[in-house]
């Protein structure tokens, strides 16, 4: 992997790149994205990123994940992408975001985890589930009807939780750029056209009322592969 910005660098070790201070906001983590598009904007094909992913994109997933205290996603992401519990570099937890709680509980994502699991729902899901998801897992109870992610991400912060890791999907990017409660943006553009016209935007579902400017931190490069770091500029466009 090469390094093309700050600075040129023929060989670089990643986790340089994307070494940084990550100034924690008062009221919730510092939130760190982690998104994969083919060049005309797919984010996935047949409903997995995988298809536009790579071997150098999947180790930089790890690498990013060795940078945070807490994985977020969505429940569509944890079913459609089979996830699994983190072991390594290190067994972080994982919260999942779900108001329906239709999970399966028996899936190695509980039964297999070594750093327990965070559920993420609202007051008004069903009790029988919410009971079912403390077996299996932290509860976290934000909102009324719906999870409402601004007190989650406070909830999260009040637990210890500093550095949280975004990894999607793009329902869920969507939802916390709305709220403005995304400070960093890890993109990887495959170099792939893929004309697939089922799948979402980067951001899908939720309006961002005002655009923020990203500082581009951080670009490499591998095997035509670009790898963006990008930090949201709060002084930028928008404000």
């Amino acid at each position: 992997m090469r390094q093309l910005l700050p600075h040129a660098v023929d060989d670089v070790d990643p986790i340089n790149a994307y070494q940084g201070p990550r100034p924690t906001p008062p009221d919730r983590p510092w939130v760190l994205a982690n998104m994969v598009t083919s060049t005309d904007g797919a984010t996935s094909t047949d409903g997995r990123s995988a298809g536009i992913s790579s071997d150098t994109d999947r180790s930089l997933f790890h690498v990013l994940r060795g940078l945070a205290d807490l994985v977020l996603i969505g429940a569509g992401t944890a079913r459609a992408e089979r996830y699994r519990p983190i072991v390594e570099p290190t067994p972080t937890p994982i919260a999942v975001v779900s108001r329906s709680l239709s999970l399966d509980w028996e899936a190695p994502f509980f039964t297999e985890a070594v750093a327990r699991p965070l559920v993420i729902t609202c007051q008004q899901a069903d009790g029988d589930a919410m009971a079912r998801a403390r077996q299996a897992a932290d509860l976290v109870v934000a909102g009324h009807d719906r999870v409402d992610l601004r007190d989650a991400l406070a909830l999260l912060r009040s637990r210890g939780h500093e550095v949280v890791l975004t990894e999607g999907g793009p329902t869920l990017l969507g939802e916390l750029g709305a709220l403005d409660a995304i400070d960093e943006l890890c993109l990887t553009i495959s170099p792939l056209l893929s004309g697939f016209t089922g799948s979402h935007r980067l951001t899908a579902e939720h309006v961002i009322n005002r655009p923020h400017r990203l500082r581009l931190a951080a670009a490499l490069e591998d095997d035509d592969t670009l790898f963006l770091r990008y930090l949201v500029d709060r002084g930028g466009v928008g404000s």
